[in-house]
Parts: C-alpha cells; sequence; structure tokens
C-alpha cells in the first residue's frame, strides 16, 4: 500500500517516545480534508458493503456558545467508537453534527455582556439584541465544534445543522402549525416554573432542587364571627393569595368549622374553609392554606373544588396590586414585611428551621416561583400513546433495558408541555393575532394572513395582524432533531436514505426531556419512530462520586486532560470505565493507566516496525493472506498457532459485545488480549524464532506478527483511533489495502486451534510458577537457574516447547531436564529434597533446585539479621508484659494486641532459627 500524499504519516523510523502531541492535530487534519468522514467517499472508496443497512447518529447538540465539558467527551467518544466501528464494518455511515441556539442560555450570555455596559436588551430594542445575539454566535459559535475535533469524532461537518438555521427554524414552524391544526397546541392559563430574573417561564428540566435550611412559619387564620384555625407555611407571602383553608373531613378538631368562611391575614379577604381528604391530619397542625396561583398541589385543589386562582407576583419577582399595601416589594422583602405585621397583630404563633428541597433556575441560580401564567402548550396525552405503542412493538429499544419501564411510567403520567418562553432569542412562535385577539398560526405571515382573511371575511392585506411575542422552548426544535437535520418537511435525498437513524446516544438524565419527545415528535411528523437504539450512559462523577460542578470545583476540564494524557488515553478511559446507565468515576489513575496502554502499543509497534524490515534475501516485508497462514499450520510455532488463535477468538468476543452495546467490556478484553497475550508472552515468545538462525522460521512468525498486531490495531481503533492509524501507517500493508485505518475492514473471525491453546496454557502455567518460585526467593532477574520438569503425557509437547520456557522463565538450557517421569535421565528417581516445587496443571511437577535460586552465604546473613531483630522485638515485648503497671492500667484490648504480637514474633524467631 501507498500512502496518500496528504498523508501526515511517513514510513521512516516510529519516533523513539510516544508523543499524542505530535500528530494528534495533523492526523485529524487529513481525516477530515480527505473526506473520510463522508459516507460518500466511504462508498467511493468501496469500504461498504452493497447491500449494507446504513448506520446513522445525530450528535445530541451542544449549546451554540458552550464549552466542552466530559459529559460532552462521553458522548463524543462513546458515538464516535460506534460510528468508526461501523465504518470498518462495511456499512455506510452517517454521524450529523450541529448545535442548538440554547435559548436561555445564549440570551443570558449576551444580556450579562450588555449589563457591563449599562444596557438591557429592552433599551436595545428586539431587532438590535438579536442582531447582537446573532454576532455573538458568529464570533464564539465554532469553539465547541473546535474542541470537538480535539476528540477525534469522525462526524461530516459538511452536513452540520443548527436549530435557527434556516432550513430547521422552517420545520419548527411546519410541526407547530400541524400540530396545531390538529388541535394538539393550545394557549391557556396554567401554573408554571417562573424565573424572575430571566422573566420566562422555565422548563421542568432547568430545575435543579437544593437541599435547603428555610422556616416554618405557624400562624392562626382568623375566622369570620371569632375563632381561628393554626396554620404552617414556608413562605408566608403567598397568604395573600390565599383562596382557601383546607383541612381533613374526618379530623375532629376542625369539624366545627368546614364550611365557616376565613379572613386572609392583612387583607380581610374571605375564603372558605373546605374540606379535602388530601389533607395529612397528622402533619403540622392538620390544615393547610391554599394558594392556587402559586403551588402545584394547591392549585390541584383549586382545580377539584373551583376556588378562585389569585396571582399575586409580578414577572419581576415583586408583588402586584394582588398583594394590597405589599404591592412593589420584592417577594423576599415582603415576607419579612408581612410576618412583621403579623405578628403585630398577634397571629404568629412562631417559627422553626425547615430542611426542604427549594427548585432553583439552572440558568440564572435564582429561586423558581410557581406562578400562573397564560402560556402555549402541547397536549401530551395523544403523542406519548404513539410513543408508548411504538416501544411496545419493539420499534425503539432502551439499553440498558430497565429504562423502558421508566420511559412507561413517566409518559403514562405525562402533563402537558408548555413551549412557550418568555425571550427573544430563539424560533418565534408562529402565531399572529388580529385586533379581537383571535389567534391565527401559520408557517409564515402570509399564510396567517390567508387564515386571518378567510375569517374575517377581508382582504388579507387591510387586516391588522400582530405576531406573538413568545419563542418557543429549544427542546421543541430539538424535539425535530433526528429528521429536520436531514431535510424535513422535504422529502430529500438524505431523509430517505438516512432515516430512520440508528442508534441516539445520551445520557439518561434527559431521558424524558429530550428522547421521550424527539420519539413523540418522529412519530408525529413521519410516522416512523426516529431511532432503532437509545442507547443512554450515565453520568461521570469524580474520584469521590460527586457530580462534577463548576461550585463544587471538581470538574475536569476535557481539554486539559487531553493536553496531560493525549486524547486516546481520555477516550479509552471514557469508554472503557462506562457501564449502560451506570455513572463512572473519572480518576488521574485511571487516566495514566490508559495513557500507559497507549505507551505500550506505541512500544510494541516500534518493535515490530524493526523486525517487519527486510528478510534474509534483502526483500522488503509483504503480508501474506491469512488464509495462506491457516492452511499452513503445521509450519508454525506453538506460540504462533496460540496467539492467531487467541485473536481469532477475541475478535468474535468483541463484535459481540459491540453488537450488545458493551463498549466498557469490548475494551477491556482488548486491553488484556493486546497488553498482555499479545506484548507480553507472544512477543517473548516469538523472540525464540526470530533470533534462532532459522530463516524460514522466522519468516513465518514475522507474518503471524503482523496479522495478529494489525488485527489488534483494527479493533482498538474505535478506542483509541490517532495511534492506531498512526502505528497502522508506518506499518507495510498489502497493494490493495485502504489508504488509511479507519476506512479499512473489521476483521473477520479466523480460525481457532484450541488444542494450541491448552498446550500453550501449559507451558504458561510452567513458566508462572517458575517466575513465582523466583520473586519468592528474590532471585536476580539475569540469573538462570536449573530445573527439573516431570511432564507425563505432554513430555514431547514441552520438550518442543524447551526454547520458549528457557526464554520465558530465565532457565539454563544446560540444565533444564524435561522427561515423562522421574528417571528423567534414565538412571535417577525422584530429586532430591533440597529442591523447590512447583505444581503446574495437567499433573505437570517442575523440581528448581534451591542450589541453584540463592547464594547460601548472602541468604544466611539475610536471614541472621532478621532472626536478631525479631528477638529483639520477643524481649521488649516479654519485658512489657512482665511489668505489672502496664498490664493493669492498659486498656484491655492494648494488652491483647501486644500478647498477640508476642505470640507472632516469638513463631518467627522460631521459624527463622530453623532457616538458618
Amino acid at each position: 500500500m501507498t500512502l496518500p500524499p496528504n498523508s501526515p504519516i511517513h514510513r521512516g523510523p516510529m519516533a523513539k517516545a510516544y508523543d499524542p502531541h505530535a500528530f494528534e492535530a495533523a492526523v485529524y487534519d487529513w481525516w477530515e480534508q480527505s473526506g473520510y468522514f463522508r459516507p460518500e467517499a466511504q462508498e467511493a472508496l468501496g469500504q461498504t458493503e452493497p447491500d449494507a443497512k446504513p448506520f446513522v447518529i445525530s450528535m445530541p447538540p451542544p449549546n451554540v456558545t458552550g464549552q466542552l465539558h466530559t459529559g460532552h467527551a462521553l458522548t463524543a467518544s462513546m458515538e464516535d467508537l460506534m460510528v468508526r466501528h461501523h465504518r470498518l464494518r462495511g456499512r455506510p455511515t452517517l454521524w450529523v453534527p450541529g448545535t442548538d441556539h440554547a435559548g436561555i442560555a445564549t440570551q443570558s450570555v449576551v444580556e450579562r455582556v450588555l449589563s457591563q455596559n449599562g444596557e438591557t436588551r429592552q433599551s436595545l430594542g428586539r431587532e438590535a439584541f438579536v442582531e447582537m445575539v446573532w454576532d455573538y454566535k458568529a464570533e464564539f459559535g465554532d469553539i465547541i465544534n473546535r474542541q470537538h475535533r480535539r476528540l477525534g469524532v469522525s462526524c461530516d461537518w459538511t452536513r452540520e445543522r443548527f436549530t435557527l438555521d434556516e432550513g430547521l427554524s422552517r420545520a419548527v414552524a411546519e410541526c407547530f402549525v400541524r400540530l396545531y391544526d390538529d388541535g394538539l397546541i393550545y394557549r391557556g392559563l396554567y401554573l408554571v416554573n417562573w424565573d424572575c430574573q430571566l422573566q420566562s417561564v422555565v422548563s421542568d428540566i432547568e430545575v435543579e432542587y437544593h437541599e435547603t435550611t428555610g422556616t416554618l412559619y405557624t400562624f392562626t387564620y382568623p375566622l369570620e364571627g371569632g375563632g381561628s384555625i393554626p396554620v404552617a407555611t414556608s413562605r408566608p407571602e403567598t397568604i395573600l393569595g390565599d383562596t382557601a383553608v383546607a383541612v381533613h373531613p374526618d379530623d375532629p378538631r376542625y369539624a366545627a368549622v368546614i364550611g365557616r368562611t376565613a379572613l386572609v391575614p392583612m387583607l380581610d379577604r374571605p375564603i372558605p374553609v373546605i374540606a379535602d381528604p388530601y389533607v395529612d391530619i397528622a402533619f403540622g397542625t392538620g390544615a393547610l392554606k391554599v394558594t392556587p396561583g402559586h403551588d402545584p398541589n394547591d392549585y390541584v385543589l383549586g382545580q377539584k373544588h373551583a376556588l378562585e386562582q389569585i396571582n399575586i407576583l409580578n414577572p419581576d419577582g415583586t408583588l402586584n396590586g394582588n398583594a394590597g399595601p405589599y404591592a412593589g416589594l420584592d417577594r423576599l422583602e415582603a415576607r419579612k414585611r408581612i410576618w412583621a405585621d403579623m405578628d403585630a397583630a398577634g397571629l404568629v404563633v412562631g417559627t422553626k428551621p425547615l430542611q426542604h428541597a427549594v427548585g432553583h433556575s439552572q440558568r440564572s441560580g435564582t429561586i423558581v416561583e410557581p406562578m400562573l401564567s397564560t402560556q402555549w402548550f402541547v397536549k401530551m396525552g395523544p403523542l406519548a400513546e404513539a410513543a408508548i405503542a411504538s416501544v411496545n412493538r419493539g420499534d425503539v429499544q432502551f439499553v440498558p433495558e430497565r429504562f423502558t419501564k421508566e420511559f412507561h411510567h413517566w409518559m403514562e403520567n405525562i402533563r402537558d408541555w408548555v413551549i412557550s418562553r418568555q425571550l427573544w432569542w430563539g424560533h418565534r412562535i408562529p402565531v399572529w393575532y388580529g385586533l379581537d385577539g383571535t389567534a391565527f398560526a401559520g408557517r409564515d405571515e402570509t399564510e396567517a394572513r390567508a387564515r386571518a382573511s378567510a375569517h374575517y371575511g377581508t382582504a388579507g392585506s387591510d387586516i391588522v395582524l400582530t405576531q406573538d411575542s413568545d419563542v418557543l422552548d429549544t427542546w421543541f426544535s430539538s424535539g425535530l432533531w433526528p429528521f429536520s437535520t436531514l431535510g424535513w418537511p422535504d422529502e430529500t435525498d438524505d431523509l430517505k436514505k438516512w432515516y430512520p437513524t440508528t442508534v441516539l446516544e445520551t445520557g439518561y438524565d434527559i431521558l424524558f426531556f429530550w428522547v421521550a419527545r424527539m420519539v413523540m415528535m418522529g412519530l408525529a411528523m413521519t410516522g416512523k419512530a426516529p431511532f432503532e437504539v437509545v442507547y443512554l450512559h450515565g453520568l461521570v462523577r469524580d474520584a469521590s462520586g460527586r457530580k462534577m460542578s463548576k461550585s463544587l470545583g471538581n470538574a475536569r476540564d476535557p481539554l486539559e486532560l487531553i493536553d496531560q494524557f493525549g486524547c486516546d488515553a481520555l477516550r479509552f478511559t471514557l469508554a472503557t470505565g462506562s457501564t449502560p446507565g451506570v455513572d463512572m468515576k473519572l480518576t488521574d489513575e485511571r487516566l495514566t493507566d490508559s495513557r500507559n496502554f497507549a505507551n505500550k502499543l506505541w512500544n510494541v509497534g516500534r518493535f515490530i516496525q524493526g523486525i517487519l524490515g527486510q528478510d534474509a534475501s534483502g526483500a522488503d516485508f509483504t503480508p501474506l493472506p491469512l488464509g495462506n497462514l491457516e492452511t499452513r499450520w503445521s509450519e508454525l510455532s506453538l506460540a504462533d498457532r496460540w496467539i492467531l488463535s487467541r485473536a481469532s477468538d477475541v475478535t468474535v468476543s468483541v463484535t459481540r459485545l459491540f453488537d450488545a452495546y458493551q463498549f466498557g467490556e469490548a475494551g477491556r478484553q482488548l486491553y488484556e488480549f493486546t497488553w498482555h497475550e499479545l506484548a507480553d508472552w507472544y512477543l517473548e515468545a516469538a523472540k525464540v524464532r526470530l533470533y534462532g538462525g532459522d530463516d524460514g522460521a522466522a519468516a513465518a512468525t514475522r507474518q503471524v506478527i503482523w496479522h495478529v498486531f494489525d488485527r489488534a490495531l483494527t479493533l482498538l481503533h474505535p478506542f483509541m483511533p490517532y495511534v492506531t492509524e498512526v502505528i497502522w501507517g508506518h506499518l507495510p500493508h498489502p497493494a490493495d489495502s485502504a489508504p488509511a485505518l479507519m476506512i479499512s475492514r473489521w476483521p473477520t473471525h479466523g480460525a481457532r486451534d484450541e488444542a494450541a491453546e491448552a498446550d500453550f496454557g501449559l507451558v504458561q502455567a510452567i513458566v508462572k510458577g517458575i517466575r513465582n518460585v523466583r520473586a519468592e526467593h528474590d532471585v536476580e532477574p539475569g540469573h538462570k537457574v536449573a530445573a527439573t520438569i516431570q511432564a507425563g503425557k505432554h513430555a514431547a509437547m514441552l520438550a518442543t516447547q524447551a526454547a520458549e520456557i528457557v526464554g520465558l522463565a530465565r532457565i539454563d538450557p544446560a540444565q533444564l531436564v524435561i522427561g515423562a517421569g522421574w528417571d528423567v535421565d534414565g538412571t535417577a528417581a525422584e530429586p532430591a529434597e533440597a529442591h523447590a516445587t512447583v505444581v503446574a496443571a495437567e499433573g505437570v511437577t517442575v523440581w528448581l533446585p534451591m542450589a541453584g535460586l540463592v547464594d547460601a552465604d548472602k541468604e544466611r546473613e539475610r536471614l541472621t539479621a532478621e532472626l536478631a531483630q525479631a528477638e529483639a522485638d520477643v524481649a521488649r515485648l516479654t519485658a512489657m508484659l512482665a511489668n505489672a503497671s502496664f498490664v493493669e492500667r492498659a486498656p484491655e484490648a492494648v494488652v491483647r494486641r501486644e500478647r498477640e504480637r508476642l505470640a507472632e514474633a516469638e513463631g518467627r524467631v522460631g521459624a527463622l532459627t530453623g532457616r538458618v
């Protein structure tokens, strides 16, 4: 194979030291410039199977002005792993990238910039502000894409999309109008999560609950005509919005007050005392103030009893005219004021600390207020029913499967979705109002005007229409992502070929807020589920298991980790540490181990590049087809046959694990195979033939080494794309090979040789046993020892492996004896007792003479020193325990521990005396 002229990899000797920073950026640029990320290039190079089913992933769009974090790194690593794997498997492969306009997050960033100059979006005006956000996006919007490139993501950047680009905006309008016309979108007054700083409704996913120490305020609710009811609340300002006091119908304490009228403190507004079994008799005072306009549970209770709904808040968190004398105060200031006034009026019973979860806006950090607001909603019931049916049919499968149950539970209890946001950055709601307030939805103003004309019976040009000022929830547009990015609502070639997509890979924490909505939208708009498999990874946590966050100071910057350990090490750590649906801990120890693995690969590559030079005749090494080797098993050594069989087995296993989405286990098996079986065992055993003087044997072993290492690099490529690509490019390949590893082919499993695996396994057991004895006796690595092996039925086979045993176990070849029984030399019986024994598998026994293991004088000197220390310990402990004062005054546990230490020291003295 000839490397492409634009390749940054050259066939010269590999660098001595592994330095990922020396090649990662250049290799990525080469991949991208060569078009290897595009399925069209894959097909043009003949790297796809003719009838293979496409493999498609849509990248979960990160915030356009965001920065890469460990969650992004995990997502990108797992998706790229899948994409590279299926590309190697010969499937036409497409990975669609893109970014999300992130309405609240992006607008908040730009508003902070404005505030530094003493301005607000209102002072700029809507048009100028939106233009400023577009400018900000143009300046900073590509940062996260450049960061993704550093992670090695092989997505098709020529198909990059943005949720506010023209095509996706048209898709949003199309979806909205279809749902509106079907009666699934409506406008109504409901309780929502309100962010007083952003002055916008926020979705459930944008609310974070923090355990907070607050205050429980207990007071008496006066009754008209005398008497009172004790009530408690954590938000006294909401008293001003109360519309009832509720008690349990079976509570004898309040039976006489049911149906009476209570008076709202400080306002004297009359409200009813109602009975409802929802009230918990045993909790607090057993009475409940009901504020339907500012509490989700009270809202439901208010609906049941047809209670008035009163909103006391302005959008900025100040109190409105419904608050009477407290109007204009900030809600938290009003809390203090009303409580002081109630205290002065003699209504206060007392306060006590209260530990409770308080909702905070994810974006602004302020406390979220439940508040009545007129918003746009999507009816979720019919959409949810279709999604549940699709999952039940098996159209969508969850990995891990347990999330299917959670999906069903949430969908069966789903509430209508509030989709309007009081923002300026985003998809403006495609609804226009006439002067009488009638709403007209339209894909554009022209369509809305035509609908208005039909309604009013007047020429459209004469009708005054005003577009709704709100924008749609960002999740609305991202819910269309799998098909809008492929050209929907048009029947584009991309939509026909690549939709539905294959896998959605994301975190389990957004299963309900994004995944479920994509399933519902995909079915509603296209009639098809948007993906076949939902792979849900866990969260990345720190070494202590805590969720990473800036506030805790434990967040890890993936780019800094790449600078420190290299991209391949970070990706391998994330992939092998990840189990579907389970959180993982990211530690420097694991990252270091992964970097060491990459370094091991590099050193193995350098060694193999060196031995694959020219053969004995001076000809360049040319790989032979694997079939040629498999038909010549008899010409190969036992180690050759063993490693080819093990490579075949690991290929089957890893392929099966990939198909089962068990990527972490696949990576761990490849780590064990490459480091331990290939590098530690096979390459060491192969040196016997490589340097044994038999050119034919060496040539055959070089072929085996090339095939097995080529296979290992290919299997590892999805995990560690950079180092495998560079090493692969430095090695020789057949003339018809692909120009790059990333567009080559996944290996087939090959033949198995179970007999070779069993025989070499016995050799390994013998070598491990000898090594253990050497370690126990501190035998110097360079010191060769004698060995006598009683091999039984394995004698003939082990005799052929004598050179390998000599090399791997550091045996003196002149003192290695292998035979079926103890009379291996024809005269002697069992070796003398002054031998160490190694018992291996299958009844094989190895004897190592002690004289060959240790230097008697040095060993005696060492044992004498140990004996002296043990005797000193005995003397010290004996004296301590003979001291009556110590025994009487010291705690019983201390005395018992010292007696145990004395017994242990006396035992050491006895053992060492015998050995000396």
